[in-house]
């Protein structure tokens, strides 16, 4: 009997090793990964530059405290600020960590502005983490179950839906802000419309609400931009981001601009582990890289390839009702669902992964080449085609 809690319906497969975009078992067979430990391994499996600096900071310091500075903290921070365009950030261990901060920032908005229950306009599909606020924030009834009561102050939304937020800013005078994925991952790789959240912004700035965009899943690089919203022309107020900033090492980030960046002040937030220089290390190394080895465009172009083959080889392929996504995001929506095909892909020497019951789920490694794009496309056209 298994010591750990089962949580997780876990295939039998144990993964010794790693290097780009394959993972090798512990019997030394080898599989192209096609979904990055879900959005985390961006730059692939032991990436030198994340390796070495992880390394060099292990043999000078892992851990002290929040209480003192942490100059590694302190690079990091100014080089995600920079890139995303923001003016500070908070620190945590994971996306719902991350979340969790943006929702705490938010309230405290509301509550500086008079408003005594502050509310959070959340949409139908999201997901946002399993935390006791993030997983009320979800709209996912399912992972909900069983956990009531649920944290309130949160108005939920069907995406896409501009008219239903207009009649929520209409007839709620407690919502302080709006808080989206631009592209919603668990529920299919949904992605929202940029008419959508370019009205989003525009009501948001009317009322008054923080524009709250979540990219634990689409940020550092997986769109083919660093942050989605900036193939989207969009800035929000407050971004949230973990998964792919670290590599593999936990670490999340909360950052802000604007008002939304003066609302912390000493106390009002914390995390023991935050931050720390080990975390810190592997991010900046992760944000370096990126823009060095000019990986957003290879997400972009890699991804448009694999998107590409895919239409082309499943025409009329009859279990295909879409392809969907952005960069190194993408969703192939079949007509009933296909979990089964996890098992049946992994045998074949590839990973996948199975988003809403019934749309494979693609994100493989930003490093992915040419000739690894093509065999990932052609490899899942091959499984798709032989789906009975």
């Amino acid at each position: 009997m298994s010591a750990l809690m089962q949580t997780y319906a876990r295939l039998p497969v144990t993964f010794s090793h790693g290097e780009g975009v394959y993972l090798y078992d512990t019997d030394g067979r080898r599989y192209m990964d096609g979904i990055s430990g879900i959005a985390v391994n961006g730059l692939g499996h032991a990436h030198p530059a994340v390796t070495a600096a992880i390394r060099t900071q292990a043999d000078k310091l892992i851990h002290s405290s929040n209480l003192y500075r942490i100059a590694a903290q302190e690079a990091l921070g100014s080089a995600l600020t920079q890139v995303a365009g923001m003016d500070n950030c908070f620190f945590g261990n994971s996306g719902a960590e991350a979340n969790e901060a943006a929702i705490k920032l938010a309230r405290l908005y509301g509550h500086a502005r008079g408003i005594r229950k502050p509310a959070i306009v959340v949409l139908e599909g999201a997901f946002h983490g399993r935390t006791l606020a993030t997983l009320s924030a979800t709209g996912n009834r399912k992972i909900q179950a069983g956990f009531e009561p649920l944290v309130a102050g949160f108005v939920r939304a069907p995406r896409n839906d501009i008219e239903a937020l207009r009649q929520i800013a209409a007839k709620n005078p407690d919502v302080v802000a709006f808080l989206a994925e631009p592209i919603q991952g668990e529920c299919g790789v949904q992605v929202l419309d940029q008419q959508y959240l370019e009205a989003a912004r525009a009501i948001c700035n009317k009322e008054d609400w923080l524009f709250m965009l979540d990219e634990v899943q689409t940020g550092n690089g997986r769109t083919g931009t660093y942050f989605a919203y900036q193939g989207l022309d969009l800035v929000p107020d407050v971004v949230t981001t973990a998964k792919g900033l670290g590599n593999g090492v936990p670490i999340g980030a909360c950052l802000a601009r604007g008002p939304a960046a003066q609302v912390f002040s000493t106390g009002h937030h914390g995390s023991t582990f935050g931050g720390n220089p080990l975390a810190c290390a592997a991010g900046l190394a992760v944000v370096n890289s990126i823009a060095q080895d000019g990986l957003c465009a290879n997400a972009a172009a890699m991804g448009q390839l694999i998107a590409d083959t895919l239409r082309s080889a499943c025409t009329g392929a009859k279990h295909v009702c879409a392809i969907r996504g952005r960069g190194l995001m993408l969703g192939i929506e079949l007509h009933k669902d296909c979990g089964e095909l996890v098992p049946r892909a992994m045998d074949a020497g590839f990973l996948i992964n199975v988003a809403g019951g019934n749309t494979i789920r693609l994100l493989p490694p930003l490093v992915i080449n040419e000739a690894e794009a093509r065999e990932l496309a052609d490899a899942v056209a091959e499984l798709i085609h032989n789906f009975d």
